[in-house]
């Protein structure tokens, strides 16, 4: 058999067995992790009319959705502050942060934003920020007999790993794929046809997340601080030329007479090379206009990834992209305790980067291409446990961008407590699912094959054609 025929099972192997051979060698590669066969999602030359991306800032820790968006009619927050009287936050700091949608709430309810979140109020007010209600993992319509007889739930409630894998999979942990990388991956050209620049579909600006993972396609790990040079194959990194003759001879320019796994390792790495030259040209020393932040530690974190997105995207023509899938993380957010004294701070992170984002985008002119999301783990208890929340299920989050129809609550607003949303200490059994946000995003991102949507939103089918999202976009 040639050494070039893959067998199915051969085929499985590299897929599965890529991650982790890339894995060996990412404390040489500067977080090469991940790069064999990225993409952009779909090549040719661009222009700035038909470029699109979505972001997703993932809030790591399961973000406590109460003390983010707060029940502000006076009847809500009663029962808001008796739910967690220790940890409430007082309804006068909530003054000039109560939320005016197009279309009122039912029953005269209001909701503001936390204190810490007033960079975001003026977009919420302009109509580029929206609120989705009480969404999280769904395998259908899910009601409270189905939760307590566990009858078609997502696997392993309650554990982060898991529900982060679920969030940005749609299974559980272990999954190879995410649907923001199947979404990237869409209208690639054949694996054997791709160039450095189709290594920038899916671009991870926080660490290796399943949430970028394609079929074909696999995220790019950039640093948020700027696209650093491989030192390895710099001969001022072994201090002679022989060694670095020697380390390209062993592991970038292999001939034919290697092992075949040994050659697609070699391409793998090869394809890396290219790209982080490529991107160090185009972001580094192009002279963008969105300027490189400086500054270290996690205070910056976010604003960092956010900012290195912006510059990606500012170089969009001069690589060619059309689509781009990103993601940025900000950990932190798991409150059994010390919910008042961390969050606040935490949130004034978030508001602010995403803010200053979102400036970013209309100095570049995009903002109606580029959507951002935020997600987490999962929502949190609205009964505290004395100094904090415990784990949850449906939580509130935000999407912003020029596409977005926004100054809207997009969802059913559950009761404070209570009602049949409530299963357990204020838990929230979502009503709006993953599939229905991860369906919207990918029309709106041009994909219209039934098969990827059935991959990327596996279980939208089972609401009928019912989509609460469905408006949520312009241009779906």
């Amino acid at each position: 058999m040639s050494s070039e025929h893959f067998t199915p099972d051969r085929r499985t192997f590299l897929k599965r067995g890529g991650a982790a051979v890339a894995a060996t060698i990412a404390p040489w590669t500067m977080n090469l992790a991940a790069m064999a066969e990225a993409a952009a999602a779909t090549s040719g030359t661009s222009s700035q009319d038909d470029y699109k991306a979505i972001v997703c800032v993932f809030l790591q820790g399961g973000n406590d959705h109460g003390n983010t968006l707060v029940p502000f009619d006076q009847a809500s927050y009663d029962t808001y502050l008796a739910a967690r009287p220790s940890v409430a936050i007082a309804r006068q700091s909530l003054n000039g942060l109560a939320l005016s949608p197009v279309d009122a709430l039912p029953s005269g309810r209001q909701m503001a934003l936390a204190p810490a979140l007033t960079d975001l109020k003026p977009l919420f007010d302009d109509g580029r920020m929206a609120v989705l209600l009480n969404i999280g993992p769904l395998q259908g319509p899910t009601s409270r007999a189905d939760y307590y007889q566990n009858r078609s739930l997502p696997p392993k409630l309650f554990s982060h790993n898991d529900q982060q894998a679920v969030w940005q999979s749609s299974h559980p942990e272990g999954a190879l794929t995410g649907w923001g990388g199947v979404i990237g991956e869409q209208g690639l050209p054949a694996v054997a046809s791709r160039q450095a620049r189709d290594n920038l579909a899916c671009v991870n600006l926080s660490g290796n997340a399943v949430f970028l993972a394609g079929e074909t396609a696999s995220q790019y790990m950039v640093d948020p601080l700027g696209v650093q040079p491989l030192r390895l194959l710099q001969q001022s990194y072994f201090g002679a030329s022989g060694l670095s003759n020697a380390f390209r001879a062993v592991s970038v320019n292999l001939g034919n007479d290697a092992h075949w796994l040994a050659r697609r390792h070699a391409g793998v790495l090869r394809s890396a090379l290219d790209t982080n030259s490529l991107l160090r040209a185009e972001v580094d020393a192009a002279g963008a206009r969105i300027q490189p932040l400086t500054g270290a530690g996690e205070s910056m974190r976010l604003r960092l990834q956010l900012n290195m997105v912006a510059r990606i995207i500012e170089a969009r023509q001069r690589l060619g992209l059309r689509r781009q899938v990103f993601f940025v993380s900000l950990g932190g957010f798991d409150h059994h305790d010390n919910l008042s004294g961390s969050h606040p701070v935490l949130l004034q992170r978030v508001g602010e980067a995403l803010a200053a984002f979102q400036a970013d985008l209309s100095t570049l002119g995009v903002e109606d291409q580029v959507t951002t999301f935020t997600a987490s783990d999962f929502g949190r208890t609205m009964n505290s446990n004395g100094n904090g929340s415990d784990h949850g299920w449906g939580s509130h989050h935000f999407v912003l961008g020029g596409a977005v129809r926004g100054q809207r609550f997009y969802g059913t607003l559950p009761d404070v407590v209570g009602g049949e949303t409530d299963i357990g200490q204020g838990r929230l059994l979502p009503t709006t699912a993953v599939d229905h946000l991860s369906a919207t995003l990918a029309r709106w991102m041009g994909v219209t094959d039934a098969s990827a949507l059935s991959r990327i939103a596996p279980y939208l089918s089972r609401w009928n054609g019912q989509n609460p999202l469905s408006a949520l976009l312009t241009g779906v």
